[in-house]
């Protein structure tokens, strides 16, 4: 890990910076006292384009805290697929810039407004659902934005819980009523939502059959995903063949299958599942479009389906989200849900995003530790 500090300098207060900081203030840099948050360092970015060439590290000037606000120091947060694709001005869903970068993570709280009750400082949070501009040391927002959660959570898994695992979970409940001795099929098997995936499924008693991409270092792969407890992990190469559910041995055909990947890794979802069977797409990693032959609708009446997390999130399920929240929380804690992590020190920042951009080959998730 480099040692080097990332930070390339500290931006004159200015226009820019009160907008990223949402708050009016009176001055662009106050001193310090008990009704406003210490100065922030942030990751910011004044323009969508390639993430490792418009973000900066930068100091934000301290925020107001108003009566029912709440100040929070920063523990982690992760570089998730997304946080690209929203600097990049691709995705869906968007702040307006000039923005703080991040969507999710965990901090501790560090002072409260007048009005607030049921938190105190020293308290764990996180932003549910996950809000834009985790990628800072400090945060004001109102209280209704975070939840709290149990301290002895492992910091990297209270600060990547909700955006992949979550994923995991719903998708499993949400499409088809699986029982135990089901199977599902899924591509993607080795990022953060086919690991979970494969746990959260043998907890239930639930088959995994897994497909990942053909690269170094695969056997490895598998046997990772094996120990996290998936039946069958096969190589997109080793799928080659005509009939693929000839490959299963005792193991059920899917119901449900898993595709985040499109292209010729979603075709192999199809060829596995079962009649009346039902592909989830929440990832085109391929950037490949889904093909699907005439005969997988007419004869094997497949059902192709969505799922967006964030829509979900945006519904009227503030206590099933925290419920669940708390599950996959105990979970970790109780080492039957793990997944693969980088923690990486926020001034190593652009060491971390361009592993997570992919610039440095193959790299686990990388969680940033404020």
């Amino acid at each position: 890990m480099a040692t080097a500090k990332i930070v390339r300098g500290v931006s004159p207060p200015s226009r820019v910076l009160l907008l990223l900081r949402s708050r009016t203030l009176t001055s662009a840099v106050r001193p310090y006292s008990a009704a406003t948050s210490p100065p922030s360092k942030a990751v910011v970015y004044d323009q969508h384009g390639s993430p490792d060439v418009v973000t900066r590290v930068t100091e934000l000037p301290p925020v107001e805290i108003k009566e029912n606000d709440v100040c929070v120091r920063m523990l982690a947060a992760p570089i998730n697929p997304s946080d690209i694709n929203r600097i990049e001005g691709v995705y869906p869903v968007r702040p307006p810039v000039p923005a703080v970068g991040g969507y999710e993570g965990v901090g501790e709280v560090h002072a409260i407004g007048s009005a607030v009750k049921g938190l105190s400082p020293g308290d764990w949070v996180i932003p549910s659902p996950p809000s834009s501009g985790t990628w800072q040391t400090y945060i004001v927002k109102e209280q209704t934005v975070w939840q709290k959660i149990d301290k002895r959570t492992p910091m990297e898994y209270a600060a990547t819980v909700t955006v992949n695992p979550l994923t995991a979970l719903r998708m499993l409940e949400d499409f088809v009523a699986l029982k135990s001795g089901d199977t599902i099929v899924q591509n993607g098997a080795t990022s953060i939502v086919g690991q979970c995936v494969i746990q959260l499924a043998r907890l239930r008693g639930i088959h995994s059959i897994n497909i990942i991409r053909d690269r170094a270092g695969s056997d490895e792969a598998k046997a990772n995903l094996k120990q996290l407890g998936a039946d069958e992990v096969y190589t997109e190469s080793q799928l080659e063949v005509k009939n693929v559910r000839g490959l299963l041995d005792n193991i059920p055909e899917p119901a449900l299958g898993f595709n985040c990947v499109g292209g010729k890794s979603a075709s192999l979802i199809l060829k596995f599942l079962k009649q009346g069977g039902t592909m989830v797409t929440y990832g085109g990693m391929s950037k490949k479009p889904i093909t699907v032959s005439t005969s997988s609708f007419i004869f094997k009446e497949l059902t192709l389906k969505g799922f967006w997390l964030q829509r979900w999130m945006s519904s009227d399920k503030a206590e099933e989200r925290q419920s669940m929240i708390d599950y996959l929380l105990g979970l970790c804690h109780n080492g039957k849900l793990n997944y693969e992590l980088e923690v990486a020190p926020f001034d190593d920042f652009h060491t971390a995003l361009e592993k997570a951009m992919g610039k440095r080959g193959s790299q686990p998730k990388q969680v940033l530790k404020f």
